[in-house]
């Protein structure tokens, strides 16, 4: 298995296809040799009905013998490699080739608006909340590609107004109505909050917060339908903080946010 972690699977891949491609040839002749027979049994041509019969049983020989050489050629150990640190990396370099931009952090891809996460035990990736069972590189990277160039579904108002109404529960359990008067609180208080049922944290990731807060805060949508204008702040401790890689690659944090009346 080592020489096929060596290789990738994308290579893997091209190879068996390679030898499918094979196998069809193969399987062609079978058929343009059957052709043959049937077409001497309805003229009754005896003589070319016997060289056409020995023609196709060599024919299907050969087949039987592609079709297996096919099979054994795929021997990839593939739970393994998805599992292992290989996949991602290869994905990542086919990134590069294809010219789309991948980046990886705590143990997501970050694909813009994307977030991908790999499942080795049902050998597919998630790509947002769509399990995707298309895993050979060049594919895989190709459709996060075509997906990118769709347009953006992200309901910016929707996030923004569910931010602001756990920001007021929160404001006002500590016992204050200063709801606008640009009280910081920390996202990761606001994620919690919004998380509080059971499951919640698995079917809204800490990461997909942040995404979300990354692209809010790219989008430039900050007044809410009340009028209250969001504000980000990252001054507070980074231990507090949530942190993700942008969309040109750097690792960004947000402490908190506020609300205000301007």
């Amino acid at each position: 298995m080592e020489n096929n972690y060596l290789n990738g699977l994308e290579k893997a891949l091209a190879k068996t296809e390679s030898d499918v491609d094979a196998t069809l040839k193969a399987a062609n002749s079978v058929s343009s040799s059957l052709k043959k027979v049937r077409g001497a049994v309805k003229t009754g041509s005896l003589r070319e009905l016997r060289k056409a019969i020995e023609g196709a049983e060599q024919a299907i020989v050969t087949l039987k013998q592609q079709f297996a050489n096919t099979k054994e050629g795929w021997n990839f150990d593939s739970e393994s490699y998805i599992a292992s640190r290989g996949f991602p990396e290869e994905l990542l370099e086919m990134a590069k080739t294809l010219g789309v931009r991948i980046f990886e952090q705590d143990e997501r891809l970050y694909c813009y608006p994307f977030l991908i996460r790999i499942l080795p035990n049902e050998l597919a990736v998630q790509i947002d909340k769509v399990k995707e069972k298309r895993l050979r590189p060049s594919a895989l990277v190709s459709h996060l590609k075509a997906l990118q160039n769709k347009p953006l579904r992200f309901q910016l108002e929707a996030f923004l107004e569910s931010l602001f109404a756990a920001y007021e529960t929160l404001i006002k359990s500590r016992g204050t109505q200063q709801v606008a008067k640009d009280v910081v609180v920390p996202l990761l208080d606001i994620y919690k909050l919004l998380t509080l049922l059971p499951g919640q944290t698995k079917e809204y990731s800490r990461q997909e917060f942040a995404r979300d807060i990354y692209l809010l805060d790219q989008s430039g949508a900050t007044k809410t339908k009340g009028d209250f204008v969001l504000r980000f702040s990252d001054r507070g401790l980074t231990r507090q903080a949530i942190r993700l890689i942008t969309q040109e690659g750097r690792e960004k944090h947000y402490y908190g946010i506020s609300f205000s009346k301007d």
